[in-house]
């Protein structure tokens, strides 16, 4: 009685054991691909854009371009008003031309030749005049001193009565009028040595005049040179001024539409090749380390959009370039955050889909997913069925004869769908996706495998940011 009132209890005890397990849903442990990324925020930007500007001051013409329109390689696409330039080139050409008549007149020295001539000329002939001035001196000294000799003879003759009062009246005239004729003679020589010294000086002058031309024809030189650098200048303004496009692409941005004067260097137009579209991602400095230039990059977001070759949603790319300094950004929610730039090339094949079908351009918001470690095949596990024991080791419950079992895993590759499994599990086990609070090692559970859920699948474009291992 006793022994089967035992035996009614045990198999009572036993059905409800296995009618009491909970249901638990399990993920297999299988080979497939996993990789790890960084997703962040980015915008599409051109690496280089060409800004037409004023080359000079001066009024520019109206710009007829608008943002959108295509323009070719050396299309005119802003030009000053010519009238202006050309007034400034005539100038500055008179003004050349007008040094060079100068030059080639100060150069003309015929007449200062011929005045050299001239001067020595004079220089002979007072010479000359000297001589004659001179001798009429000598002359007239000879006769002076004959007419006083005469008159002291004629005195002489007066007193003895030899000679009458007449003939010493006579005397005494002709003895007055050779000293005033000599006193004249003097005078004459005097004046005539002193037009002689002033005419020797003429010769010198004009030798000094044409040395002192050569002075002015360096200083006209300098100042032609001067006129010509002016020139040139204001022709190769002339030349700027008709503004042309760089490149052929499109017109990005207008700043001027009405004809106006304005100072040099301001803005124009903004001219871009859209060929050249890339995305500019501003990435955590703690995540950049892991990024690496040619990795293989995810650009998806609205302004993408799908429908993409291969029906994908998302767009090919790759990492270009990572910048080597960072800086600090404040986030939405006021968090003080250090970043790092990364520049990220379009699949060439993708950016020609997307600017036909999607027309995207300059400026777009997107989001990028850079992948920075990856395996082919790994042994993957669901994130989820992770979690952390006291020791801080990575742990799951796996399913092992009908009950859980905490093992202990190593973690190589993880994202936030999946995790790759380096030690603590095989091929084929299977594993407690969202483990409960209350599973204890040991407890019997059912194992239920939701329907199309693996473990080795790669996550949506769309999912959240990856991270790495701790």
């Amino acid at each position: 009685m006793i022994g089967g009132l035992v035996l009614v209890v045990a198999i009572g005890v036993c059905a409800w054991s296995l009618w009491s397990r909970p249901a638990v849903e399990v993920a297999e442990v299988r080979e497939g691909p996993i990789r790890q990324f960084v997703d962040e925020r980015g915008k599409t930007r051109l690496p280089d854009t060409c800004r037409v500007t004023m080359p000079l001051a001066g009024r520019v013409e109206a710009i007829t371009l608008r943002e959108g329109d295509e323009v070719s390689r050396g299309e005119i696409v802003a030009r000053l008003v010519p009238l202006d330039l050309d007034l400034t080139v005539e100038e500055a050409r008179a003004v050349v031309e007008r040094l060079e008549a100068a030059i080639r007149e100060n150069a003309y020295r015929a007449i200062e030749e011929t005045a050299i001539k001239q001067a020595e000329q004079f220089v002979q002939s007072m010479a000359d005049t000297v001589k004659v001035a001179a001798t009429r001196v000598s002359s007239g000294q000879d006769k002076y001193d004959y007419h006083k000799k005469d008159l002291a003879r004629v005195e002489r003759l007066v007193e003895s009565r030899a000679q009458s009062e007449e003939d010493l009246d006579r005397s005494r005239l002709n003895e007055a009028q050779a000293k005033w004729d000599l006193r004249q003679d003097e005078f004459v020589l005097s004046a005539t040595q002193a037009l002689a010294a002033a005419t020797n000086l003429m010769p010198t002058m004009v030798r000094q005049y044409i040395e002192r031309k050569s002075y002015t024809e360096a200083v006209l030189k300098k100042q032609l040179a001067e006129a010509t650098a002016r020139l040139r200048q204001v022709e190769q303004d002339q030349k700027r001024g008709t503004m042309t496009s760089p490149i052929d692409g499109v017109v990005l941005k207008r700043h001027v539409t009405n004809e106006q004067f304005l100072p040099a260097g301001t803005e124009l137009l903004e001219i871009g090749r859209l060929e050249d579209l890339e995305v500019e991602a501003e990435v955590l400095s703690v995540d950049v380390g892991n990024v690496r230039e040619k990795a293989a990059v995810e650009i998806y977001g609205p302004a993408i959009g799908g429908g993409l070759p291969g029906g994908r949603d998302y767009a090919a790319g790759t990492v270009d370039k990572v910048y080597p300094a960072g800086f600090t950004k404040i986030s939405s929610l006021g968090v003080e955050q250090q970043r790092v730039v990364v520049i990220i090339h379009f699949q060439p094949d993708d950016l020609q889909w997307l600017r036909a079908e999607r027309d995207l351009g300059v400026g777009y918001r997107v989001r990028v997913r850079i992948t920075t470690r990856e395996a082919p095949r790994a042994l993957v596990i669901p994130r989820s069925a992770l979690f952390r024991a006291a020791d801080g080791d990575w742990n799951v419950y796996a399913v092992r004869e009908g009950r859980v079992r905490i093992a202990k895993v190593q973690i190589g590759i993880l994202n936030d769908k999946r995790a790759q499994v380096i030690d603590g599990l095989a091929s084929g086990e299977l594993v407690v996706r969202a483990p409960e609070g209350d599973l204890e090692d040991g407890q019997r559970v059912k194992a239920v495998v939701k329907p199309g859920a693996e473990a080795n699948d790669e996550p949506p474009a769309a999912s959240v940011e990856g991270q790495a291992a701790d």
